[in-house]
């Protein structure tokens, strides 16, 4: 896992051949007015923006999850999100098996660490990063990058 500013965006440009795509795509796009929607950027990259109220901490570890087939960059646009974190060597139950049509796996296992981030704020989830996003008060406009690997 990965948590940065924009500012510091260009040192992770070498993580993935993608990652300088994805980066490039947020420096030329409106993101406060970027409208609501998934979006194809280009081959194995995706977008989705959206702007929904927060969940409790306990809404969002129900879905406590990591991804096999792409790394996450999630980005806070305007508010604050609070994230649940644990490796996904340290998750011992998995709720379910793996869903390959939504590359998702859920594991009923509770976050090691809360993290929080806000307007300008990135983290990058590799496929070893179990996640519960969307922890917070008030609305959260924030984008999604999925990665294909």
């Amino acid at each position: 896992m990965i948590i940065d500013t924009l500012q510091n965006a260009s040192r992770y440009l070498s993580v993935h051949p993608l990652v300088a795509k994805a980066f490039s795509f947020i420096t030329e796009t409106d993101l406060l007015n970027a409208a609501d929607g998934k979006s194809d950027v280009t081959d194995g990259l995706k977008a989705i923006f959206s702007k929904a109220s927060g969940k409790t901490a306990a809404a969002s570890v129900a879905k406590f999850e990591c991804h096999n087939q792409n790394i996450d960059i999630q980005l806070c646009i305007d508010g604050v999100e609070t994230f649940g974190w644990k490796p996904r060597e340290k998750c011992v139950l998995p709720n379910g098996s793996y869903n390959a049509d939504k590359d998702v796996q859920l594991y009923f296992d509770m976050p090691d660490t809360f993290f929080q981030l806000t307007n300008g704020q990135f983290v990058i989830f590799f496929p070893e990063d179990v996640h519960a996003p969307m922890i917070g008060e008030g609305d959260i406009k924030k984008l999604v990058i999925k990665i294909k690997i």
